[in-house]
């Protein structure tokens, strides 16, 4: 796994997703997530080729791609987590993760993502603001809507890790972003619109200068609009969440074979008909007991 400098102190790790984080005098280091569970060892053994040790993990949400290996690190290192605790509360439990997987068998999350499960030591305070942990003074600023309590971290070489709260140049051709509320998605993005940070780090995969920050807010809002067009434009008649699923995988021919990825698409989708009809865009109706959505 390649270790990569963006400023000062403040690196990347780059595996499937940029896993930021941040040097300590001491050969330390606390890092901005963990990956997946399947990283860990990469994780690992690039630290100790550049002679760091975790000194703590300041998360920005306890999704499978950026908490996987939380409890692992906690346990073998002896180290403190930082979660907001809406986040917290989602890895209390098999049944409280079962509401980020939603339409997933509790038997599947299970099997798949238990390693979520577990107690962070330290609660990041509700307010925007400056935050000290593990030795290091950060700034974090509450942006929910891709989870219920995700945060963007300001480490202090003022360079922002904005986690998944925004998408980078590279994932603006992403059919189906995931977002619990696109709404408060759409608002969270809005606050951090202005700010003047050195550098963006974005987990699915970025650098770029802070300058540049508006500019991807606007592609990410235009995308996700976009996202929401298409979905309007396939609700051709009164149609379960289901037929509206199959006709997004089948206009983005993205027909998976895999059940448990089917649901996700589902999942997805049903967040961007929420928001239609949250904008009144789309109606629920009742359809021999079922329900399906329309225009009005």
């Amino acid at each position: 796994m390649k270790l990569t400098q963006v400023k000062g102190n403040t690196w990347v790790l780059e595996g499937f997703e940029l896993i930021p984080l941040y040097r300590l005098e001491n050969n330390t280091c606390i890092l901005l997530d963990t990956g997946l569970k399947e990283e860990r060892e990469d994780i690992e053994q690039t630290l100790l080729e550049a002679g760091l040790t975790p000194a703590g993990i300041l998360c920005s949400h306890a999704h499978i791609d950026h908490a996987g290996s939380n409890r692992y690190f906690q346990e073998k290192y002896h180290i403190p987590v930082a979660l907001t605790v809406q986040e917290a509360g989602m890895c209390a439990s098999l049944l409280s993760l079962k509401c980020y997987f939603l339409l997933l068998p509790p038997s599947m999350v299970e099997r798949e993502s238990s390693n979520l499960i577990h107690t962070p030591d330290v609660i990041i305070p509700a307010q925007d603001g400056p935050f000290s942990f593990a030795g290091a003074e950060f700034t974090i600023l509450h942006t929910p809507g891709h989870s219920a309590g995700h945060v963007c971290t300001v480490t202090p070489d003022n360079v922002c890790y904005a986690g998944d709260a925004l998408l980078s140049q590279e994932m603006m051709n992403a059919k189906l972003p995931y977002c619990l509320s696109h709404q408060m998605g759409m608002d969270s993005r809005e606050k951090l619109r202005g700010r003047s940070w050195d550098y963006l780090i974005m987990a699915h995969r970025g650098i770029c200068p802070g300058s540049e920050l508006d500019t991807l807010i606007d592609k990410n809002q235009e995308l996700a609009l976009l996202r929401t067009r298409e979905v309007y434009d396939l609700v051709t008649r009164p149609m379960t969440a289901s037929e509206v699923c199959q006709a997004v995988c089948q206009y983005h021919q993205i027909l998976t074979q895999k059940p448990r990825r089917a649901l996700r698409f589902e999942r997805n989708v049903r967040f961007f008909l929420e928001f239609l009809v949250d904008r009144g865009d789309l109606v629920m109706k009742t359809q021999d007991g079922t329900v399906v959505f329309c225009r009005p």
